[in-house]
């Protein structure tokens, strides 16, 4: 295990340099201080949406149109995304980013996925290639222009401020072969004192498997794991903008809210399948069976030690860690009175879930009914409701909107979490549509009606935190 970490920044964070060279970067530190350490960051704050699409309004970017096959509007989105970087480079002037150097970055970049898209357009015009085999490839260039950009600024304002930053770009720009990520990553890192010079790296990596096509969107966490295990990190560090709390402060109030300061991987998952994800569930793994933490801070509150992840951690007093929620489900209900004593019914419907890429987030059972609570979200979600109807002929198959709400916690193990989550919500008049726990007892999970989703977290947690 090394002596050094390997820190995460995200992109609305970076866009806020200054701060984070207060508060991060530099700082009070001085000489080796600044040092053994390896920063992976991510492209500055909407600029993957133009690159791509928006990840919440599926508003298409330059791959989102050159992929639908609008010529004009994908040159045009191109020149209008090299625009934004250039006015992001404006905006870091002050820091000493040298503006030329910056800009010329930025022009070889956009002008060289320009030329292969361009290329791209020709081959498409022949009819005999198919668009899905080099879309991705297309998709996988368009992702790593951000983080090449943010990066290399980066790289270019901590050496201005005396630090011994060096560049390393993952994206695979020019690169003729490639290997497994791993493999990528220790080509770019040999040679590299992480005493003496504080690597700046790409969140994107080029690998033969090609990292949108496996992860999409969450490519950076993973790059952030595999440079921690490549490495053998101490520690791994995820700087947000937010501590990593026992509920949404927005809602409950950011006086009422408290830090967790310690929990496990086990409840990081939990909270990943609220959609409340600390970090990857891929990206965490590989760091766990490699005995690395994980550590959750607020890029803005320097002083705090944030929230540690670590493999065997219990709370030593039984508490709740997070109270938190998904409202965008859906519950798909199967009553079939010939379900009752027949073996394998439940596998069949799984089976039919599963052929469509379908993944449910809870469920519950009894003698003629099955119901799996999915994201409204599921692309496939009405083409699966269809096949069930075919599948099962003799059932009766309801949808219905709801939402969960998630009582989280490494230590619940003791009689009255329960009974006192439901008399909150009862004296809150919200009604219980189901429960959903294991008896590992470290998630409780309360289906409700989707009107209810704020006023059910708020009455949990001062209950179960704020009473406590």
């Amino acid at each position: 295990m090394g002596i050094h970490t390997v820190e995460k920044i995200g992109g609305t964070s970076m866009t806020r340099f200054g701060e984070l060279m207060d508060n991060i970067f530099i700082g009070s530190r001085k000489g080796s201080e600044l040092y053994n350490r390896i920063f992976v960051v991510s492209a500055y704050g909407g600029v993957t949406n133009l690159l791509l699409e928006d990840k919440k309004t599926g508003e298409p970017g330059i791959y989102g149109s050159f992929a639908a096959g609008n010529n004009e509007e994908w040159q045009e989105k191109l020149e209008a995304t090299r625009a934004k970087l250039i006015e992001l480079n404006r905006s870091f002037e002050a820091l000493g980013l040298d503006q030329q150097k910056a800009d010329d970055f930025v022009n070889e970049r956009m002008d060289g996925v320009r030329d292969c898209l361009l290329h791209l357009m020709q081959l498409r015009s022949f009819g005999h290639f198919n668009p899905g085999a080099y879309l991705p490839a297309a998709r996988e260039l368009l992702s790593s222009i951000g983080e090449a950009h943010s990066a290399y600024n980066s790289t270019l304002i901590l050496q201005k401020h005396g630090v011994n930053a060096v560049f390393v770009d993952l994206s695979g720009w020019m690169d003729s072969e490639t290997g497994s990520m791993e493999e990528t990553i220790a080509q770019h890192l040999d040679g590299i004192d992480f005493a003496s010079s504080m690597p700046i790296v790409t969140g994107y990596a080029k690998c033969a498997e090609g990292v949108m096509a496996k992860f999409d969107r969450g490519y950076s966490e993973i790059t952030f794991s595999k440079l921690a295990v490549v490495t053998a990190a101490r520690e791994g560090v995820i700087h947000k903008e937010f501590h990593l709390s026992t509920g949404d402060p927005k809602l409950i109030g950011v006086d009422k809210v408290r830090t967790i300061g310690h929990t496990n991987f086990d409840i990081a998952d939990q909270l990943s399948d609220m959609a409340m994800e600390a970090i990857h569930p891929k990206a965490s793994k590989e760091m766990e069976r490699n005995g690395i933490d994980i550590r959750i801070d607020n890029a803005f509150d320097p002083g705090h030690p944030g929230t540690l992840i670590s493999q065997d951690y219990v709370s030593p007093e039984p508490k709740v860690d997070m109270i938190c929620g998904r409202k965008d489900i859906v519950a798909v209900e199967v009553f079939d009175p010939e379900m009752v004593g027949t073996s394998g019914y439940d596998y069949n419907l799984l089976a039919s879930f599963a052929r469509h890429n379908v993944s449910y987030i809870a469920k519950n059972t009894n003698a003629n009914t099955i119901t799996q609570y999915v994201s409204e979200k599921s692309k496939n979600l009405k083409v699966c409701l269809e096949d069930l109807r075919q599948t099962f002929p003799g059932a009766k198959i309801f949808t219905r909107e709801v939402a969960i709400i998630a009582v989280i916690g490494s230590n619940m193990k003791i009689p009255g979490f329960l009974s006192r989550a439901a008399k909150a919500l009862a004296e809150a008049d919200i009604n219980v549509l189901a429960l959903d726990q294991c008896m590992r007892q470290v998630n409780m999970q309360f289906i409700i009606d989707r009107k209810d989703f704020e006023a059910a977290q708020k009455a949990l947690h001062h209950e179960l935190v704020e009473m406590q």
